[in-house]
């Protein structure tokens, strides 16, 4: 996921929940999982790797 949103220049925030008992605090208050990767745009929330759903939520053509 991180090489795909760096080709396409977008910016993000990795948070490793491994190491930051609040990074996976907010994890699973927003996304209610404690699973990865998730990204959110927005309020969007996006589970895995789902190319077609990272490309439309930010407007990337396919």
């Amino acid at each position: 996921m991180k090489e795909f949103l760096s080709h396409h220049g977008v910016a993000y925030t990795e948070k490793l929940v491994d190491q930051d008992e609040e990074a996976l605090e907010e994890l699973f208050r927003r996304a209610s999982m404690r699973a990865t990767p998730v990204i959110f745009i927005g309020e969007e929330k996006v589970v895995g790797f789902d190319r077609a759903k990272l490309q439309e939520l930010l407007g990337l053509a396919a």
